[in-house]
């Protein structure tokens, strides 16, 4: 049976991604390739929300945005294609730190984000705002609408804002530990529990674990609901052969403790998750995972273009189908699924 089917017929609920950085907008763009794009949710990390010249950036939002668009800085993997510079080229001249490179066409898509909130507006109506504006049926929701700041407490004993961390510091090894508590404090944005409630299908991006998928977990409820949900829920690992895809994920895993490999992220996640799609160069681990209940797939996971997106996004829901298919048979039979009992504890 395909995540796209019931006993009944057509399942009606969204495939939900939770997501963060390009990663994440990399399986995304291949997702909605492979799923009709009304169907497929994006949860998004804000924990990279930051203000820059005097506006509300919104890093992650923004990438998932473009991307989906197709308006992305294709190069960079962030930022607007084309963009320009005019605004931070003065601010330099006049003497401002202008290390985060805000494009002027991004600009005015974090001025607008900024008058509306203080308008009153909540984040996830301007962020359903810019969706729209770009044409896109994917809907895209802010993780949460109260402040989440990630911070990383280097060796040296100073605590940085994670944007600075990555993008002024150039992401130092020195990583001492990363402070999510105020993600813990937060509360998911409206829509939120409510899509993974309703999901026919979970999956966890590639994203950073540490920084991207993890404000998101810490968020109150965030993980019960995932334990909860009868959807499967599966991951496509971000680390391929001991080292990170893009940016800094290998020094926060490090520094926080986690083992650098495909079965350290599946140990972060073990607790509600089902599934995990690894590289092929991972293939030794595969047995790790089934010993953590959870059910590998194997295959080339470096999306180098949208043919490549798509296929990765197919394994995944791939995998979903067959944990879905168990758990169906297993209720029929009067079974407890090995999903409940040995990854939802």
């Amino acid at each position: 049976m395909s995540p796209n089917q019931s006993e009944s017929g057509p399942a009606l609920g969204p495939v939900v991604a939770l997501a963060g950085g390009v990663g994440a907008a990399k399986l995304l763009r291949g997702l909605v390739q492979v799923v009709p794009p009304a169907e497929v949710i994006a949860v998004v990390n804000t924990g990279d929300d930051c203000e820059f010249y005097g506006v509300h950036v919104s890093p992650d939002l923004d990438i998932v945005t473009y991307t989906l668009a197709g308006v992305v800085n294709s190069q960079l993997g962030f930022g607007l294609e084309g963009d320009s510079f005019a605004l931070v080229e003065r601010l330099t001249v006049l003497g401002h730190a202008t290390w985060f490179r805000l494009g002027d066409r991004d600009f005015a898509n974090c001025l607008h984000r900024t008058l509306r909130l203080r308008d009153g507006a909540g984040l996830s109506q301007v962020t359903d705002e810019l969706r729209r504006s770009h044409g896109l049926a994917t809907r895209i929701l802010p993780m949460s609408e109260d402040p989440s700041p990630t911070l990383v407490a280097l060796d040296d004993g100073s605590v940085v804002h994670f944007e600075e961390y990555l993008v002024r510091d150039g992401a130092p090894d020195a990583v001492q530990s990363v402070d999510l508590s105020a993600a813990e404090r937060a509360v998911p944005a409206p829509g939120v529990l409510d899509a993974i409630a309703q999901a026919r299908v979970i999956l966890l991006c590639p994203s950073n674990p540490v920084v991207s998928i993890g404000p998101i977990l810490a968020l109150s409820g965030l993980r019960d609901a995932l334990k909860a949900s009868a959807a499967p829920v599966v991951a496509v690992s971000p680390i391929v052969g001991g080292a990170a895809v893009k940016g800094p994920a290998a020094q926060l895993l490090r520094g926080t403790g986690c083992e650098v490999s495909a079965r350290g992220v599946a140990g972060l996640y073990r607790d509600f998750l089902d599934g995990m799609v690894i590289d092929d160069r991972d293939s030794a681990q595969a047995s790790d995972l089934v010993a953590l209940g959870i059910r590998p797939a194997v295959t080339d996971t470096l999306m180098v273009d949208a043919a490549a997106s798509a296929r990765v996004a197919q394994t995944a829901l791939e995998l979903a189908a067959e944990l879905a298919d168990e758990r169906a048979a297993a209720l029929a039979s009067g079974a407890t699924p090995k999903a409940e009992t040995e990854t939802r504890q």
